[in-house]
């Protein structure tokens, strides 16, 4: 995108060019308004470059030249050129400089979302023209909670490997930000977890079913005649599972039930957890989905109001192959509402 007139001077006012020796100045001798910037691309102007595009959404998402710089792996003089080329073709200014703070223009908040969509599709596009080169075939790459079962998961994966046979898989376990940033990154294509903390705009959440949170014992275990489902029991320590994401709210709900996480035994895996539990080292404390055995037996628990929703989470705007589409439909037509209870 270039503009009739950048070395003519037709612009809507005259200008002296000897005045002009750097973009800012050149913008500050058209009055810094947008308006006043030629509208009419020219012919054999100059185009849009796409590290223009790439400079522009680091600097927007650190809004400081030198940590973008660094990201981008340039020098900062190179990628503040970028941006000021970038201004000049896209008729105004996208970021002031306030000191040391800087912050989006207007034009700039506008144009941050098409630019960002417009260079994750190139990033796409080049992803899938060089697996097409090498001859890959096609591949579904999952992000999901620690302490989500695998086994809910078993019949549309099956279904999804009944029409794409040729399919790799790619399981990723992780805790709910580092789930975050596989799927921010394009490590992973679609994850399914609890809810994140941070926010993101172009983040596509499709919630699956909210289920509550059970207390595991061995199935031989003998309940005291004084305790009953509104009770904790007294006198136990409890087992947590550190993938179990909790937010301030959930940890409000523990501290008013005297659960004191800090003081739980604390463990990396579900096995770990289950042989704990079966040793009588602690009582555990899980979603009512987890450790489906024959060995442990859940006990819902009415004075702990804990609750957790999964939810299947997509970039809006990412281009999705044909198999991870399909993948996505099954998991939201699925019927999820037996593991609603309790919730």
């Amino acid at each position: 995108m270039a503009w009739k007139g950048l070395r003519s001077g037709n612009f809507r006012r005259k200008i002296n060019p000897k005045n002009c020796h750097t973009l800012s100045q050149l913008r500050n001798e058209v009055s810094g308004d947008a308006r006043e910037w030629p509208v009419t691309p020219g012919p054999g102007g100059r185009l849009m470059e796409m590290q223009q595009v790439r400079y522009y959404v680091a600097l927007a998402e650190t809004l400081n030249f030198t940590r973008a710089a660094e990201q981008c792996n340039v020098s900062q003089p190179a990628l503040t050129r970028a941006i000021q080329m970038l201004e000049y073709e896209l008729g105004g200014p996208l970021i002031r400089r306030e000191g040391r703070h800087s912050h989006l223009t207007e034009l700039g908040q506008k144009m941050l979302p098409l630019l960002r969509q417009c260079y994750d599709s190139a990033i796409s596009a080049k992803t899938l023209a060089t697996n097409i080169k090498k001859g890959e075939d096609c591949c579904l790459s999952l992000g999901i909670a620690h302490t989500l079962d695998v086994a809910l998961l078993i019949e549309p994966l099956s279904e999804v490997f009944r029409r794409f046979p040729d399919m790799q898989l790619k399981l990723r376990r992780g805790r709910a930000e580092e789930i975050f940033e596989m799927l921010k990154s394009g490590e992973i294509e679609l994850a399914i977890c609890g809810p994140f903390r941070e926010q993101w705009d172009r983040l596509d959440a499709f919630p699956m079913f909210t289920e509550a949170f059970d207390l595991l014992v061995s199935t031989d275990r003998e309940r005291a005649s004084d305790e009953n489902s509104e009770d904790l029991p007294s006198g136990e320590r409890f087992l947590f599972h550190r993938g179990v994401d909790t937010g301030e709210e959930d940890e409000c709900q523990l501290a008013e039930a005297g659960i004191d996480p800090a003081k739980a035994h604390q463990v990396d895996s579900a096995r770990d957890l289950e042989a704990l539990v079966l040793a009588r080292i602690g009582v555990g404390l899980a979603p009512s989905s987890m450790i489906q055995s024959a060995a442990l037996q859940h006990l819902p628990c009415s004075k702990l109001n804990l609750k957790r929703t999964i939810a299947i989470y997509a970039v809006a705007g990412r281009r999705r192959p044909a198999e991870v589409a399909a993948f996505l439909a099954l998991m939201r037509c699925a019927d999820w509402s037996a593991l609603e209870r309790a919730a």
